[in-house]
């Protein structure tokens, strides 16, 4: 297996040209793949350079090379200094992925309107977002489409960290009974760490961690509190009500109950003493160490931890995903289509020299063939054709991606942020999915420690516990999280956040006699600092995106 791997890779340049690149063709016939180099800047990126076999397919099929840049020069490693350096200048890469710094670049004027050039250019762009495609609108006001939706497009949630996560050890010796409330959840913490109060190699048992010492709070403390007592899925700082009025989350009721929770917790020795102080890395090392027996995390935002948990041969510290609720009567809203998720995603700027020649790139990567190279990588070294026509990947490649932590940076294989992408479950004209996970493949890599989950529960698949999609309905607007709403109200928000940050952690991190007051002054800050405001015009904003 490893000869024939390494003589495909030797092929593959010479050869993708001829399979892929044909096809294009087929899209533009009248494309000269004459070899042009893009910048591009990934806001979401570590070090993706261009450099891997599905980059190198992607340039042989398209005569195209993406130079990458990515945020490097600040100390949390976001994208806003950058971009603003980027307006200062007036200088900007030809392509541009700005997660949420979008809004900085569009009233800078340094986003094209592509609406244009999609019409004559972009079949497969307008294919990929179909019915959604008029959500790629910029606002109610301005009609024009300045970014491609970089979000898992027709996606059918297949894999989830849930709301909360406890090692499978603890649900293993529970007999797999999983907790439903945060009550169970607090129970069943605290069993296993009486049970278990160090690791097999003497390091002491921490019963939750959080990482909120950098941008990590929204993940790991902002966003649990949304899902587990608000019963609401993400719209970043906002929940809302039966008739799409907006409030900011972290002065509602159930969150206030959910963090005198975490405040007990914090007190009583559960919660980690360094979950507001710790980096990022220092959390992942826990994790990874096998001793955190619960996290509210995202699954994107643990996978490196278990990647090495797994190769350590410690499946059993990995975490199972839990549709835990802050009240009974309650539904975690994991598995809820919100619809497609706009705001976030990669445009083409102003100093652009040839937006035609990047409009068929993008199109190109929303292409069957290009979505089959981006989400399965090259063709006899990333996975093979059975006799049916049927892509698969073998068992070493199967494990490879599940513990190799650098497996998307060797192989390319949705290594690149941004980039315009179908999700699981989509499917290509002829049949066959977009990506290699299905709920068959999917249960085919499950392993030990998930089979003997599911069979323990009588279900086919670990999603089968939480409410299913079908009992939630689709809001009337796309996800708010990502939406780019105007300056001044971002600023309003980022205000907002800076308030609730470290006031969030002070009544974690206070007694639980003065929780109260921590609240109640916290919410007070909130108030004097334009939140109800901040409502009204979030409410405002979003009405803009429902049709009438």
């Amino acid at each position: 297996m490893k000869k024939r791997k390494a003589l495909a890779l030797l092929l593959t340049a010479a050869t993708i040209t001829g399979s892929l690149a044909g096809s294009v063709v087929a899209v533009h016939a009248d494309e000269e793949l004459e070899p042009i180099t893009f910048t591009y800047y990934d806001a979401d990126g570590t070090n993706n350079a261009w450099d891997n076999p599905v980059s190198e397919a992607m340039t042989a099929a398209t005569g195209v090379t993406l130079d990458v840049t990515y945020p490097v020069g600040t100390s949390d490693g976001t994208q806003a200094e950058d971009i603003a350096l980027m307006i200062a200048e007036d200088n900007y890469p030809d392509l541009i992925f700005a997660k949420g710094s979008a809004t900085d670049l569009y009233e800078a004027g340094a986003l094209i309107d592509m609406t244009d050039l999609i019409e004559e250019y972009g079949p497969n762009i307008k294919k990929m977002y179909g019915d959604e495609f008029e959500k790629l609108r910029w606002s109610a006001d301005d009609p024009g489409i300045y970014q491609l939706s970089y979000a898992d497009t027709r996606a059918t949630t297949l894999q989830t960290g849930g709301t909360c996560q406890i090692q499978w050890a603890a649900l293993k010796e529970n007999n797999y009974e999983y907790p439903k409330t945060i009550e169970e959840y607090e129970a069943l913490i605290k069993k296993y760490l009486e049970a278990h109060p160090q690791t097999d190699d003497g390091l002491d048992m921490i019963g939750i961690s959080i990482s909120a010492s950098d941008w990590h709070w929204m993940i790991t403390l902002g966003n649990p509190a949304g899902f587990i007592a608000d019963a609401k899925p993400d719209n970043g700082q906002w929940i809302y009500d039966d008739d799409n009025n907006f409030y900011y989350k972290h002065a509602s009721d159930d969150e206030k109950e959910y963090f005198r929770w975490l405040c007990r917790m914090y007190n009583e020795g559960i919660l980690d003493p360094d979950f507001a102080t710790q980096t990022h890395d220092d959390y992942i090392a826990k994790l990874s160490s096998g001793r955190v027996v619960a996290i509210t995390d995202a699954n994107w935002d643990y996978a490196a931890a278990e990647a090495v948990l797994i190769s350590d041969g410690k499946t059993d510290k990995t975490y199972a995903p839990l549709p835990v609720t802050l009240n009974a009567d309650d539904k975690a809203p994991t598995l809820m289509y919100q619809g497609l998720q706009v705001g976030w995603g990669m445009g083409i700027t102003k100093s652009c020299e040839d937006p035609v020649r990047a409009i068929k790139f993008l199109d190109y990567l929303c292409s069957d063939e290009g979505q089959i190279l981006f989400n399965w990588g090259v063709e006899g070294v990333n996975y093979e054709i059975d006799e049916n026509g049927n892509r698969y990947r073998t068992e070493e490649e199967i494990t490879a991606s599940q513990t190799d932590p650098d497996y998307s940076k060797k192989t390319g294989i949705r290594n690149f942020n941004g980039f315009p992408n179908y999700g699981d479950g989509a499917e290509a004209e002829d049949g066959t999915p977009y990506t290699p996970n299905t709920r068959e493949t999917i249960i085919a890599a499950y392993n030990e420690e998930q089979k003997a989950a599911c069979e323990a529960w009588g279900v086919d698949m670990l999603i089968d516990i939480f409410p299913q999609p079908d009992e939630f309905e689709t809001p009337a607007f796309p996800p708010v999280w990502a939406l780019q709403p105007p300056q001044e109200l971002s600023d309003k928000i980022s205000i907002l956040d800076e308030i609730a940050w470290p006031g969030l952690v002070k009544c974690v991190t206070g007694t639980t006699d003065e929780f109260d007051d921590n609240w109640d002054a916290m919410v007070a800050d909130l108030t004097a600092n334009g939140m109800e405001e901040a409502n009204a015009e979030m409410t405002e904003y979003v009405s803009g995106f429902i049709a009438e």
